[in-house]
């Protein structure tokens, strides 16, 4: 089963390039962050008529998260726990084909210091805790999306223009790691260990054109889900398309 994660910066905007996209790739799964949509202007027609079932959690204007899905799309649950009062649009979960796949839009958190760099750690702290639960339940578990932390030095073009910014403070990848900790798996980095790879280029600065990009969509599995991966590759070929996200898919290969 090929799973994907997909920042589309805007449905609207994108989707000439999400539908060519999904006829290319031939993609069961989708996860898709910044939808800035609501749920009843989601363009889920044209995207049904490629045979995906579609979820959505939306949000005007701003974050968003959805599923697209060649299978049933059962257990749906919108938000991350632990905060009734966060209203922002960044979590959506669901069993598809027996893994349980969660779509996510993490806070980029800047400027530091300051209350949106408080949230991104309360709002890792609260995906620590759905992790671990999730991970109780002993099923194959994909945790996709836009995290918005820049992993390691060989993630970013170049790293030291990241120094004190949310994606690279010592506070993110410390919560980074303790997710990971738990007993996850970062799925591109199970399998490759070359530098140079990204999934974001800046739309400012020609920074497509000299690949100063960093890594910030990533996979992480469980165990379970761990054992079954076979694949996982960046689609970079779509930033150089017309009209294209500042960020590129991002997809993995289970064996289910």
């Amino acid at each position: 089963m090929k799973i994907a994660s997909f920042n589309i910066n805007g449905i609207k905007a994108r989707l000439p390039r999400l539908l060519e996209w999904l006829q290319e790739s031939a993609v069961d799964v989708v996860l898709l962050q910044e939808i800035k949509s609501v749920d009843l202007n989601f363009p889920s027609e044209p995207i049904e008529d490629l045979g995906y079932n579609v979820a959505t959690h939306g949000q005007k204007s701003f974050n968003g998260v959805a599923i697209l899905s060649k299978y049933p799309i059962e257990d749906v649950q919108c938000g991350l726990p632990g905060d009734p009062e966060d209203e922002q649009a960044r979590w959506i979960e669901a069993d598809v084909n027996g893994v349980r796949v969660c779509g996510l839009y993490l806070p980029n958190g800047n400027p530091v210091p300051g209350p949106k760099f408080d949230y991104k750690l309360a709002w890792m702290a609260r995906m620590h805790a759905r992790a671990q639960a999730l991970l109780a339940t002993e099923e194959k578990v994909v945790m996709a999306g836009d995290y918005n932390i820049i992993p390691q030095p060989e993630d970013a073009h170049s790293p030291d223009d990241w120094w004190g910014d949310a994606l690279y403070r010592p506070e993110s990848l410390a919560a980074w790691r303790e997710i990971l900790n738990l007993g996850y798996t970062d799925a591109f980095r199970a399998l490759n260990r070359a530098p140079l790879n990204y999934t974001f280029w800046d739309f400012q600065a020609g920074a497509w054109n000299r690949n100063n990009g960093i890594r910030i969509d990533h996979f992480l599995l469980s165990p379970q889900a761990a054992d079954a991966l076979s694949a996982c590759e960046i689609d970079r070929h779509m930033r150089g398309r017309e009209r294209p996200s500042d960020h590129v898919p991002i997809w993995i290969d289970l064996k289910v």
